[in-house]
C-alpha cells in the first residue's frame, strides 16, 4: 500500500474447511511425496467420520476445521494459486483460505478477482461472493487486521473494529459478575487471554485504542470490585487498607468514579497480575 497499492482484492471462500475436494486435494502431495504410507495416513485423516448427536457420520468432503493439519493442506491446495499469482507479478498475500491481493486500480482489481474465480474454480471452490471484494484496502480486515492511513500518507496497521468487539465480549464473559470469585481468582483466567491477544495484535500501530481499552477493563474490574465488597463497612475497610484518606471513601461513597480511580490505581491491577495492553 505505501508502494500505491491501495486496491485490494480480498477474497474469502465459501465454507472452505467443509467443501475441500478429497481427489483434488489428495492428487497434490501425491506429485511430491514418494511414501506411500504418508499418503495413506493424510486419506485416513480426510476420511475420519464425523460425531454428530453421538452419532459416527462419513466424511466425503472437507477437512476438519480446527485440526492440526488442516492449514498445511490449505496450503497444499491453495500453492498453485499462489505460484500463478507469483508468476503473474502480483503482490499478495494469503492466511489459510484468506487472500489479499493488492493492485493499483479498481479495474485492475476487477482482472484479479476474475482471475482468482477461474484457478479456484479449478480446484472446485467456490468464493463467498458476500465477504469479498475489489475495494480501498482501507477499511477491510485482514485475520483480525486493519489498515489506515496516518496524517502524513504513512499506512499503518489496527486492531479493526470487529476484533476489538470480539475481545470486548471475551472479556465480558471472563469478567461476568454472576457468582463468586475473588478477584485473584478472576485475573487468572483473564490474564492468559489479554497476553494472548496482546501478543497476536502487538504489529498494530494505535497506542490511543490501547489505552482506550486497558481504561475501558480497569473501569470493569473497579465495578467488579465494588461489588464484591458490598457492604459499606467492608468498602470503608477495604479502602482505607489501600490508604485511601476518609475524604477519598466517602467520595467513593457518593459515587465518585474519580476517587475510586485514585484508589484502585493501574499500580493496583499491576499486582493483581492484569496485564497493561499500552
Amino acid at each position: 500500500m505505501q508502494d500505491g497499492f491501495r486496491v485490494v482484492v480480498d477474497v474469502d471462500l465459501e465454507k472452505f474447511f467443509d467443501r475441500v475436494n478429497h481427489d483434488v486435494l489428495m492428487s497434490r502431495p501425491g506429485r511430491r511425496i514418494e511414501d506411500a504410507g504418508m499418503i495413506r495416513l493424510i486419506c485416513s485423516y480426510l476420511n475420519a467420520g464425523i460425531m454428530n448427536h453421538g452419532v459416527v457420520a462419513e466424511r466425503e468432503q472437507g477437512t476438519p476445521q480446527g485440526g492440526p493439519l488442516s492449514p498445511l493442506l490449505a496450503n497444499v491446495l491453495l500453492d498453485e494459486v499462489d505460484r500463478e499469482l507469483e508468476r503473474r507479478g502480483h503482490r499478495f498475500v494469503r492466511h489459510a483460505d484468506d487472500c489479499n491481493v493488492y493492485v493499483h486500480s479498481q479495474k485492475a482489481g476487477q482482472r484479479v478477482m476474475a482471475l482468482l474465480e477461474r484457478l479456484y474454480g479449478k480446484l472446485h471452490l467456490k468464493i463467498n461472493e458476500s465477504k469479498s471484494a475489489a475495494a480501498s484496502a482501507l477499511g477491510r480486515k485482514f485475520p483480525g487486521y486493519s489498515l489506515w492511513a496516518a496524517p502524513r500518507g504513512e499506512v499503518r496497521r489496527a486492531v479493526s473494529v470487529k476484533a476489538r468487539e470480539t475481545f470486548k465480549q471475551r472479556i465480558r464473559q471472563l469478567t461476568r459478575r454472576s457468582g463468586w470469585r475473588s478477584m485473584t481468582e478472576l485475573v487468572e483466567p483473564l490474564r492468559r487471554y489479554m497476553l494472548e491477544w496482546k501478543a497476536y495484535f502487538g504489529l498494530a500501530q494505535t497506542p490511543r485504542v490501547w489505552r482506550g481499552l486497558d481504561a475501558w477493563l480497569r473501569h470493569r474490574l473497579r465495578a467488579i470490585q465494588l461489588k464484591q465488597w458490598r457492604r459499606g463497612a467492608t468498602i470503608y475497610r477495604e479502602l482505607l487498607a489501600l490508604g485511601a484518606s476518609v475524604n477519598v471513601v466517602r467520595l467513593v461513597a457518593a459515587n465518585s468514579r474519580m476517587a475510586l480511580n485514585n484508589v484502585l490505581t493501574i499500580a493496583c491491577f499491576d499486582r493483581l497480575g492484569v496485564p497493561q495492553l499500552s
